[in-house]
């Protein structure tokens, strides 16, 4: 690592869209395949081990990181760091309100005399236990939480993430964990942007690299096997210190907060998560922008993500309703290849039309 800050630049990259298309793509599979039981565990979500569908919600929080780290250097260059801070806290406001909206919030009121009773305290405390947070939520809050570091030096950035990460361990310690699964969150609830932060800040080292132009490939593969590393090492604080099952495989001890898990956005698993983006990053940077590959598909949902994620949301939403978790192979193989299908038209049509929203 080095301390050397790279210039902005409004130079796409090839290998940042690629990446990002992939996920995308990545996403739809799992998130369609994922209605049936028939579907390998590798490509459904788990609360107990990290599976292959687990990685990719972080992939999405690499690629913001990588992008908030270029447009803050970039903002602060043209307009100034207080503008540019205040253009980044209306990005994260403004995707916390989508969230919101579109995941809509938990509990409700049939009548006043109910609305009176629950009053704003009842309010707070049960309609944004679940439901409302969620991928585009924490998007938004990681973003608010990372916005005064992200511009920084790597070494505010890399105590910042240690610290978020420490900070996540001392409140599931003490009653988070517990909460959690008793309010049986999404993707950590409302302390979740706290480990979230790991892989967005690794999307802004990544981004030092690339830019940077000395040896990036190397620095992101290095790096990369370090966090995984350190994140497989904490899965084995596990149970006062067992030898954890790897990464991808089932665990073989009982569950706690040193488990990897995308229910509990535990430490563990988001920063094995980051250095598995990173990894996996690095070879776009190795395709894309040391060879020149591309693949159309990725290119088009990754210049898209916001709504290739809104309209495949949409069309499984549509879908679901004739997906029989019991349904076989070929139905489920089907299903997964047609809902696909009609989101990546979708969204394809909104691209070619210029309705192109961003993160």
């Amino acid at each position: 690592m080095t301390s050397a800050t790279p210039s902005a630049s409004s130079v796409r990259l090839a290998s940042l869209d690629q990446f990002r298309g992939f996920t995308v793509a990545a996403m739809l599979l799992v998130n369609f395949a994922g209605e049936f039981r028939v579907t390998p565990a590798l490509l459904r979500h788990h609360n107990t081990y990290c599976s292959f569908a687990d990685t990719v919600m972080p992939q999405f929080f690499f690629a913001v990181g990588f992008a908030l780290r270029l447009v803050m250097l970039r903002e602060r260059e043209r307009v100034g760091m207080w503008a540019a801070t205040s253009r980044g806290v209306w990005r994260g406001v403004s995707l916390v309100i989508l969230g919101l909206i579109f995941y809509q919030l938990d509990g409700g009121a049939r009548t006043w005399a109910e609305l009176e009773a629950l009053g704003v305290g009842g309010f707070f405390a049960s309609a944004f236990q679940r439901s409302p947070l969620q991928a585009l939520t924490h998007i938004g809050l990681t973003t608010l939480w990372v916005l005064p570091v992200v511009a920084g030096s790597w070494r505010v950035r890399l105590v910042f993430g240690v610290a978020s990460v420490a900070a996540h361990l001392a409140l599931s310690h003490s009653f988070w964990f517990d909460t959690l699964h008793r309010w049986r969150v999404i993707d950590g609830g409302v302390l979740g942007f706290l480990t979230w932060s790991v892989p967005t800040l690794a999307g802004s080292l990544a981004y030092d690299w690339v830019r940077g132009g000395a040896h990036p490939l190397w620095r992101l593969l290095n790096c990369g096997g370090v966090l995984m590393g350190v994140g497989y090492g904490l899965a084995c604080l596990s149970q006062g210190g067992v030898l954890a099952a790897p990464p991808f495989w089932p665990p073989a001890h009982d569950v706690d907060m040193w488990t990897m898990s995308q229910r509990a956005a535990s430490g563990s698993y988001l920063v094995f998560a980051a250095g598995f983006a990173m990894v996996v990053y690095a070879g776009f940077v190795w395709w894309c922008d040391g060879r020149g590959g591309k693949w159309r598909v990725f290119e088009g949902l990754g210049k898209n993500a916001l709504v290739a994620y809104l309209l495949h949301m949409t069309v499984l939403a549509a879908m679901a309703k004739y997906a029989p978790s019991d349904a076989p192979g070929w139905y489920a193989a089907v299903f997964t290849g047609v809902g696909m299908w009609v989101s990546v038209r979708m969204t394809g049509w909104c691209t070619e039309r210029g309705l192109v929203l961003r993160l």
